[in-house]
């Protein structure tokens, strides 16, 4: 190790340069994202290896030497996901909101089905109309049909109210 180190001349400002490029990535593994950490702790690692770096050889040993820390630090975060304290925290919705269970994202509009009402707007095809107090987006079937004309609700698909005239 003492080899290593007299190869690597390290001063301050390169072992400070590392130890905040390494932190700010570290930040970055856990923060959604590639945002501002990721990216100075990233110009933090260079800027370490140019400044501690003698030679072009130094500067490669030195660049090997950071991916290769940077490698492990990606294996332990990943392998706690899988395994560890990450995994047991509630990172993904393991519960649904099905139909089964009465959750709908869209109203249910097939009680309306086969009833009369009168359009409000002209139905080119879309428009609104009056069903018992209730105003309705409709779309008429394929016919023009004017303003307060009476109408009949023949198919619901969805949020879709076809409608014809009576």
């Amino acid at each position: 190790m003492a080899d290593l180190l007299s190869v690597i001349s390290l001063n301050w400002p390169a072992a400070l340069c590392l130890l905040a490029g390494f932190a700010l990535v570290t930040v970055e593994i856990f923060l959604p994202g590639f945002g501002a950490p990721g990216i100075t702790g990233i110009v933090l690692l260079l800027a370490g290896i140019v400044v501690a770096a003698d030679s072009a050889l130094e500067a490669i040993l030195l660049l090997l030497l950071v991916i290769a820390l940077l490698s492990l630090l990606l294996f332990v975060v990943l392998r706690s996901t899988l395994k560890g304290k990450l995994s047991k925290s509630p990172l993904v919705l393991e519960n649904s909101l099905s139909r089964d269970a009465g959750f709908s994202s869209a109203q249910d509009f097939s009680t309306f089905l086969g009833r009369e009402g009168l359009s409000l707007t002209p139905l080119r095809p879309a428009g609104s109309a009056n069903f018992e107090g209730n105003k309705l987006d409709v779309v008429a079937d394929g016919e023009f049909i004017a303003k307060g004309q009476k109408i009949v609700i023949t198919k619901v698909e969805g949020a879709r109210i076809v409608v014809r005239g009576a």
